[in-house]
């Protein structure tokens, strides 16, 4: 990013919730404008120099009215939890592609929120790399998963720069059993944004949003990705078997009871797509069997 992009203002989606206020406290500093958005106006006091403009991210005109003149948009606003379709399609699907638009026409590089419930059908026992494939988990996951495409479609087609974040469990401190594996610190948080509002060449990336953790299911290879300093461990001692745990499906899969909610398959949810793979891999190997 050129020194000239980076004095443009920096555009917060999302500001009014949890992590939206713990970017706009922690990102805020004397040589960075941020231009904070949401639907609802933010319950704390907006940091210096900072400034707040109402906004529903499904409304493609209220975007457009936020204006264009930004280095970045950190993509954080979305409904966060599982719910049904319609529910989700608004802010997390037509919100996404409304906000790809605004950052092509500002050429402008986007930090979106994704999350692990893009990836959540995949087993526990399965280590992942940034390349796996997208297995989401609910309307949520999916439209993560969107968002990490439509990602990948405005980089190829438009040039447009981005860092999409698989955001685990970004919570104060890990609670849960399965928080060891999936803990994003609010220190890491921060780092990993700060990475991908500062790298020099970010061109089109994915990174886990996870913290260091000893037992994490995703493995970082690319350099913004082992940004990461904390480590879930120590709070090993004081953490209990939680909903995650709580039955089998929940249990089975990296998503937890994302994947459990509406589960109504017989057995598991097998963790090869498709069939043919194996038969090529049996193929290539000469095997009989």
């Amino acid at each position: 990013m050129t020194e000239a992009a980076a004095a443009r203002p920096v555009l917060l989606t999302g500001a009014s919730g949890t992590l939206g206020r713990l970017l706009a406290e922690r990102l805020a500093r004397e040589d960075r404008t941020l231009v904070l958005t949401d639907f609802v106006e933010p319950d704390y006091e907006l940091p210096a120099g900072a400034r707040f403009m109402a906004a529903d991210l499904a409304d493609r005109e209220a975007v457009l009215r936020l204006g264009d003149d930004y280095s970045a948009i950190l993509h954080f606003g979305a409904v966060s939890t599982e719910r049904d379709f319609a529910e989700i399609f608004g802010a997390n699907i037509a919100g996404a592609h409304n906000v790809f638009d605004l950052a092509r026409t500002a050429r402008a590089r986007v930090v979106f929120a994704s999350s692990n419930h893009a990836i959540g059908f995949h087993r526990r026992d399965v280590r992942l790399d940034e390349d796996c494939d997208l297995r989401p988990d609910g309307y949520y996951g999916l439209s993560k998963a969107y968002g990490e495409l439509l990602a990948r479609l405005y980089w190829d087609k438009h040039g447009l720069e981005s860092l999409s974040l698989r955001i685990g469990s970004c919570v104060e401190r890990p609670t849960e059993l399965r928080h060891l594996s999936t803990w994003l610190s609010f220190d890491d948080l921060v780092r990993l944004v700060e990475a991908g509002l500062t790298h020099p060449a970010l061109g089109c990336r994915i990174a886990w949003g996870v913290s260091a953790n000893s037992r994490a299911w995703w493995a970082s290879h690319d350099e913004i990705g082992t940004a990461v300093r904390d480590d879930a461990e120590r709070f090993a001692g004081t953490v209990v078997a939680g909903a995650a745990e709580a039955d089998p499906v929940s249990a089975r899969y990296q998503g937890g009871t994302f994947c459990a909610s509406g589960y109504d398959r017989e057995e598991f949810s097998p963790q090869e797509l498709f069939g043919w793979r194996g038969t090529r891999a049996a193929v290539s190997r000469g095997d009989d069997s």
